[in-house]
């Protein structure tokens, strides 16, 4: 069996350290063009090959991108790695997803992370405002596209939904319904998705021209199951009860389903629901949900490609940035309705 020829094996046979040879991978700018130049032809004598690094020494970018969203936990946010991976996989690359768990934090110390394993780029669906995370990236120079926030990518390329619209699609369904006593379940007010949401709540109260207090928000710490049952118990408390309850995304309202499904309150004869993302599940909950539908896949893809597109050799010089907006659809569900629909946005 040949043996397996190690970074000391290439510093031997070049005559210089093993530090010299870990510096002609990770720190190029450290070594000077004739070193390197011979420890590139002791790699290639000796066949050492440390993988996708020996890929990017000769001149060749990544073929590994990553992918940091907030909550794997979130089928909405596995959508989009699907979505990113199959963009990746036509283009021959693969992609390294990170969760943030919520934590900008833990976006800033991914990109340090990043940044040393020389990836080609990085996809950001930040966890709250990405300014910070932004910042972390140019820091390290890291070509970036921020992901479900639209307003936070700056210079960055950006694809996301229009959440104003989307709040305003589903408040507008439960109005159009007949209810005049809507709670609103959001989560972190930190989280721009939540604020334009909530923004689109006022705009489509301010179209049926009724007073704001048509609409009592509900703030939830997380965007979960559990948080959704809490809100649930809160709703079962508030005098008097609402007849219509918008939630800020499907995992909420699947706690709030079950919470009063639990106290035996009828969706929808007593309470009509509605979520938001669609989640794959979302048609599968005891009682059909009806949701607010953002392409999460499409999204994936779309911000995967542009980021291929950015980091491409033949096509990086040209690029101009995009701020990609894609439009939401209200899919009705038994939840709000006995009759299954679908509107789309006029505009």
């Amino acid at each position: 069996m040949r043996k397996r020829v190690g970074m000391v094996d290439v510093a031997r046979e070049a005559g210089v350290s093993v530090g010299t040879v870990s510096n002609v991978y990770n720190q190029p700018e450290l070594v000077t063009p004739k070193t390197r130049r011979r420890v590139q032809a002791a790699i290639d004598r000796l066949g050492y090959d440390r993988g996708e690094t020996a890929h990017m020494l000769h001149g060749r970018p990544s073929r590994l991108m990553a992918f940091i969203v907030h909550d794997l936990a979130n089928p909405f946010c596995i959508d989009l790695v699907q979505g990113a991976e199959q963009a990746a996989r036509r283009a021959g690359l693969g992609i390294i997803v990170c969760n943030s768990d919520g934590s900008p934090g833990e976006e800033t110390r991914y990109a340090s992370l990043l940044n040393e394993h020389r990836i080609r780029g990085v996809l950001l669906a930040p966890a709250g405002s990405s300014a910070r995370s932004i910042a972390a990236m140019w820091h390290h120079q890291i070509p970036l596209v921020v992901v479900d926030d639209c307003k936070s990518g700056g210079d960055a390329c950006s694809v996301a939904v229009d959440d104003v619209l989307g709040g305003e699609l589903a408040i507008a369904h439960l109005l159009a319904s007949g209810h005049r006593n809507i709670a609103f379940v959001s989560g972190p007010t930190n989280l721009p998705q939540m604020q334009a949401r909530s923004q689109g709540t006022l705009k489509a109260l301010a179209t049926a021209k009724l007073p704001t207090s048509t609409v009592t928000e509900l703030t939830c710490e997380g965007m979960t199951a559990s948080a959704g049952r809490d809100a649930g118990a809160r709703i079962l408390g508030m005098h008097p009860r609402p007849t219509g309850v918008f939630c800020a995304n499907d995992l909420l309202a699947t706690g709030v389903l079950q919470t009063l499904s639990a106290a035996g309150i009828d969706v929808p004869r007593d309470i009509a629901l509605v979520g938001y993302d669609d989640i794959e599940h979302a048609a599968d909950t005891a009682v059909p949900l009806t949701s607010v539908r953002r392409p999460a896949r499409f999204m994936g893809t779309r911000a995967a490609n542009l980021l291929i597109e950015k980091t491409s050799s033949a096509s990086s010089a040209a690029h101009a940035h995009q701020h990609v907006v894609l439009h939401p659809e209200l899919v009705v569900r038994r939840s709000s309705s006995a009759l299954q629909q679908r509107f789309t946005p006029s505009q």
